[in-house]
């Protein structure tokens, strides 16, 4: 039997030196998936996501027991990911050499080619048509649309305002269903 902690007492087990391994086994049992897939609809590859996800829990055994609950976990945990996905971004951007625009392409050709997409057409369109997103929009429209995260929830991870969030989200949505209407039509 398997009792469900909740996360203030993960947190406070982690800060246990004989309770730590434990706590952040649990804490990886709970969200590495939703981490994942956060971490994926950013970097689109599967493997890159792999490794950023790493990144992300390396820090996360780094910087937990500093963790000062003004959020919640989870938010925070989204932090993290979101953080090193985009620094993850940057760093594949700079090493290639290319325009963020020529990145996003070549991200859109890996959702195309990649073995582990099993979408139907209209999915791998709308994940085409979020790439093409300025990346503030994009993060807005994946926390919102597949994560269902809260506006406030949000604010917490990007530190934008909810009503600049919910500007971003509508412009965005608007801009993807223009994307698919348009690619549909062809």
């Amino acid at each position: 039997m398997q009792i469900n902690y909740s996360d203030t007492e993960l947190i406070q087990f982690f800060k246990d030196p004989l309770r730590k391994q434990a706590a952040f086994k649990m804490l990886l049992e709970r969200y590495s998936r939703k981490v994942y897939w956060q971490v994926r609809r950013i970097v689109i590859d599967h493997d890159d996501a792999d490794d950023v996800v790493q990144n992300t829990f390396i820090k996360v055994w780094e910087k937990l027991a500093d963790f000062r609950e003004d959020s919640q976990l989870y938010t925070w945990l989204y932090r993290v990911a979101t953080n090193e996905a985009l620094a993850f971004l940057q760093k594949k951007k700079a090493n290639l050499n290319v325009s963020m625009e020529t990145l996003q392409e070549q991200l859109s050709e890996t959702l195309v080619a990649g073995a582990y997409f099993d979408g139907d057409r209209l999915a791998l369109l709308l994940q085409q048509a979020v790439l093409q997103l300025p990346e503030k929009q994009r993060l807005v429209f994946n926390m919102k649309y597949f994560d269902g995260l809260k506006y406030e929830e949000m604010e917490a991870v990007l530190g934008t305002s909810v009503g600049a969030l919910k500007a971003s989200y509508h412009i965005a949505v608007k801009k993807v269903e223009a994307i698919i209407k348009q690619h549909l039509n062809q």
